[in-house]
């Protein structure tokens, strides 16, 4: 009996989807063999997304816009993989992990869902979850199916259920003083996945210190934090902890109308201290997030 199962007849256009993504795809993938599915992408206008397994569309990125680049990862990616050493065959694992019964055929476009879910066993021991799906566009050139493009490495399943915690809240009957600023008393974590970033300061690429008065190496340092949260794929309203140095506590009123605008409800929790920070700088922030 064949390895390769195709679940639909060959009249079916979804017969040669099947075979072009499933089963070409992870024989090339497994031999490292590029030219095997070559003829199966639209060079021009090619576009791949990638989501970086991440359920927010708004940590999503345009890390393939030429059929090139992509072509540069799935090689070092296919290299990377021969390299290892597994306890079972990769191309059969690959396989079984692999679902494409989703596919919707308008004409010559088509709209495909595949999707991974399983694990394979490096000889060492440690086990490789396969949880992401794909979102492909294809078109049918002169008989033929070829991908125009994709939306992909999607965490699987996508989002979380209405049933479930949000990842931050805050717990009922907390108080604080009157005087409190722009924080929570006290937030309760459902853990995800937590994003953490070293203290940031207003530092340019080069190095450099920017901005003379407390306001402005403020707004530059929580846009450093901002970017470094958006790298891990977290965002500020993720903050659920937030540590402040500042160098001069009599800043901390100018500070604060500054911080908030950078936060919503509910507001992280913060603690913040005067300490003594290099050269010019007034203000550093580290922050602690979590994120699904």
């Amino acid at each position: 009996m064949s390895l390769y199962q195709n679940p639909f007849i060959p009249e079916d256009d979804r017969n040669s989807l099947w075979e072009m993504l499933v089963k070409r795809d992870i024989k090339a993938f497994v031999s490292q063999d590029w030219s095997m599915v070559q003829q199966d992408f639209i060079e021009e206008g090619f576009v791949g997304i990638d989501g970086r397994h991440l359920g927010n569309p708004d940590s999503w990125r345009l890390n393939f816009p030429t059929l090139s680049v992509y072509k540069q990862l799935w090689l070092e990616q296919a290299k990377d993989f021969a390299m290892t050493e597994w306890t079972t065959n990769p191309e059969i694992a690959l396989y079984e992990a692999t679902t494409l019964r989703d596919i919707e055929v308008m004409g010559n476009t088509a709209l495909l869902h595949k999707k991974f879910d399983g694990e394979i066993v490096k000889k060492s021991g440690e086990t490789i979850q396969l949880n992401w799906q794909t979102l492909y566009t294809c078109r049918k050139i002169n008989g033929s199916w070829k991908i125009a493009g994709f939306t992909g490495y999607l965490p699987h399943p996508m989002g979380t259920t209405s049933s479930e915690k949000p990842a931050k809240q805050q717990p009922k009957n907390t108080s604080q003083h009157v005087t409190a600023g722009p924080y929570s008393p006290v937030l309760q974590i459902n853990p995800g996945q937590i994003i953490v970033i070293s203290g940031q300061a207003a530092i340019d690429k080069s190095g450099a210190i920017i901005g003379e008065t407390i306001e402005e190496q403020t707004e530059l340092t929580l846009e450093n934090c901002k970017a470094q949260l958006e790298s891990g794929g977290a965002s500020m309203n993720d903050a659920f902890k937030v540590n402040v140095y500042l160098q001069d506590l009599d800043d901390w009123p100018r500070f604060n109308e500054v911080y908030k605008k950078y936060f919503k409800d509910p507001l992280p929790v913060r603690t913040a201290v005067q300490a003594g920070l290099l050269g010019t700088l007034m203000v550093e922030v580290e922050i602690w997030a979590v994120k699904k």
